[in-house]
């Protein structure tokens, strides 16, 4: 068995927002190898999360347990939305009045660049990132449906905050023993048609391959490497949402691919742990299907 040890690296993860997201299992993999865990959580999120890491409800505590009966502690949390590059971009008057209620309350910094400052200054630095962040206000709608604010604003959120994490991290990650792992998620429907996947989200995680690649080569003299997990399909809060029926789809993706089963969470995890440990020293503009094999197939 070859070791994989994440001691005295540190890790931030972005989009935890219940226990059941692919971030909370990344994050609970990547503590388990070692790593120090800081969670950059949506502002409106971070109570969801802090109730999660301390409830005493049977099926939380499970869900916080690590392999070797430990549970999954953080370090530490910060309120992030990665739609404001910084905190001059935050237009607290040009928001709902149910947000900006909200938004109002906050003193922090909630900004990219405010909360990777405030990570990679109080740890030393950044060795992971894992960029977990994906959002449509019309992602029931079909594609030609969409409006063209919505859609921006998906592309922002969904595709845009890679590219502005990564800028904001890079003196953070810059050359660090070893080297730095940024570790995305996206979706087949990048490359074909789901049409339940709305909102302009196929477009953002089209876009987000993209940059990924693009980073890759812009960060890669700084032994930062850059890289994307597919996901196959797998009923979070977040896809329910999408359509109420996702059981189906998950269905029809274990009928249909090689291994005729769905994913595990902690399949998503383990992979990313991989793509940030050594022994991914070499591979970097990538992406690392984790879906059963389900992208090879015609239908």
């Amino acid at each position: 068995m070859i070791p994989i040890d994440f001691s005295g690296k540190v890790a931030l993860v972005t989009g935890v927002g219940d226990n059941k997201s692919f971030a909370w299992y990344i994050g609970k993999a990547l503590q388990h190898a070692g790593a120090t865990i800081v969670l950059a959580v949506h502002p409106r999120m971070l109570n969801i999360v802090e109730n999660l890491l301390t409830s005493t409800d049977a099926d939380d505590v499970a869900r916080r347990k690590l392999p070797d009966g430990s549970e999954f502690r953080p370090v530490k949390m910060f309120r992030c939305d990665v739609s404001y590059d910084t905190m001059a971009d935050v237009r607290l008057e040009a928001m709902p009045e149910a947000q900006r209620r909200h938004y109002a309350k906050y003193t922090e910094d909630y900004s990219v660049s405010g909360v990777v400052n405030a990570v990679g200054q109080e740890f030393g630095g950044i060795d992971i990132l894992i960029h977990s962040v994906a959002f449509s206000r019309e992602v029931t709608k079909p594609l030609i449906d969409t409006s063209r604010s919505a859609y921006h604003e998906a592309m922002s959120i969904s595709a845009y905050s890679l590219v502005s994490l990564v800028r904001a991290a890079v003196p953070y990650m810059a050359n660090r023993p070893g080297g730095a792992s940024v570790v995305g998620l996206t979706y087949v429907a990048a490359e074909r048609v789901v049409p339940h996947y709305g909102g302009g989200m196929a477009t953002c995680k089209a876009a987000l391959q993209s940059d990924a690649k693009q980073l890759a080569w812009f960060v890669g003299d700084k032994n930062i490497r850059v890289n994307l997990i597919s996901a196959g399909p797998y009923a979070s809060r977040a896809a329910r949402a999408i359509n109420p029926d996702f059981d189906k789809l998950i269905a029809h993706a274990a009928e249909h691919s090689p291994l005729r089963r769905p994913i595990e969470p902690e399949e998503v995890a383990n992979a990313t742990v991989y793509l940030c440990s050594p022994l991914a020293s070499a591979v970097t503009g990538q992406i690392l299907y984790v879906d059963c094999g389900y992208n090879i197939m015609g239908t």
